[in-house]
């Protein structure tokens, strides 16, 4: 056992508990401890920073694909660019009803928040006004809070969002800034925080994490993780590549389950008090897994049908949360 990482770890945690934001070199130099008793010790302290700064409720949301294929950006690991030949349904707008429907059933099942998603760069004229007048809707006929993924929007975009009652924007930062540019060509991280700026500017809330597993290393995770702290999110999903036929990670080999609860850890180091999202991916998971992330740091999750990618049901959701000792 090395101990020079038990230590250091344990001097980290300790940190952490006493309400101290680690610096980035201190973050960078977490990346590096491999000894398995330092790894474990790295998780039971991230359990521990999880049940000291974060609530018992477990924060569930729920999305609806607004938007679907056709999208101008060139992103590798997305099913839904029109860049790659992958098969992806594809219509301009939801279909109102469908969208009623999905959000009075979640409202039922207490799930806490619904969200539009669309594909695309952006979101914009009359396609946003839809969209706005139909959250404005599901919002005051279901009582449900709303949340909302456009894409690059500008402030008086994002204005128009606001005025409809929603007051969460979420928007990606996706990989580390140093990784980005190999996965996508078409619009940049900066352009993704100038959105996200522009957006706390008017109030809203944000939501923002990534994707892990794209053939990043762990420390380029965390650097998403340090750059993350620019976009003060209330909440960070964290997605786990399931590689799309047709897409160019189609082949990109499967992150195991050691390394994804590692990054759990690490990202609760880096985030102490924020809500650490089950998102896309999971359901690849053991269930021995998924507890243990949910014991580690994860306390929120996207919950149904993700996107192009099948989710999980809401009941198993429920059940989970129970045994991890969350309150749904």
């Amino acid at each position: 056992m090395e101990r020079s990482e038990i230590d250091f770890v344990e001097s980290c945690a300790a940190r952490v508990l006493a309400g101290e934001t680690l610096d980035e070199e201190t973050l960078y130099r977490l990346t590096e401890v491999n000894d398995p008793g330092a790894i474990s010790l790295l998780e039971a302290k991230a359990e521990e920073i999880t049940r000291k700064f974060c609530q018992k409720k477990f924060d569930t949301c729920s999305i609806v694909n607004a938007r679907s294929g056709s999208c101008s950006e060139n992103c590798k690991w997305c099913a839904q660019s029109a860049h790659f030949n992958t098969g992806c349904e594809s219509y301009a707008l939801v279909d109102r009803d469908e969208a009623f429907r999905v959000a009075r059933y979640n409202a039922e099942c207490g799930i806490g928040r619904f969200s539009l998603v669309a594909s695309g760069r952006a979101v914009r004229g009359k396609s946003l006004e839809s969209i706005c007048a139909l959250l404005k809707e599901i919002r005051t006929e279901d009582g449900i809070n709303t949340c909302a993924s456009l894409g690059l929007l500008d402030e008086n975009e994002l204005r128009l969002l606001w005025e409809s009652g929603t007051h969460r924007y979420h928007c990606n930062l996706e990989t580390a800034p140093s990784y980005f540019p190999k996965l996508c060509t078409t619009h940049t991280i900066e352009d993704k925080l100038a959105t996200i700026d522009a957006a706390h500017r008017l109030g809203f809330e944000v939501c923002s994490g990534g994707i892990i597993g794209m053939g990043e290393t762990r420390r380029q995770r965390m650097e998403l993780a340090v750059t993350l702290r620019r976009a003060r999110p209330v909440s960070i999903p964290i997605n786990i590549l399931s590689p799309i036929p047709g897409t160019p990670l189609e082949n990109t080999p499967l992150i195991d389950e050691d390394e994804i609860l590692i990054t759990v850890a690490l990202f609760r180091f880096a985030h102490p008090a924020v809500q650490l999202r089950f998102a896309g991916g999971r359901a690849r998971l053991s269930r021995e897994a998924m507890l243990k992330a949910m014991k580690i740091g994860i306390n929120g999750a996207i919950v149904g049908d993700l996107l192009t990618t099948i989710g999980s049901t809401t009941d198993e959701d429920r059940k989970l949360v129970d045994e991890a000792g969350y309150e749904w």
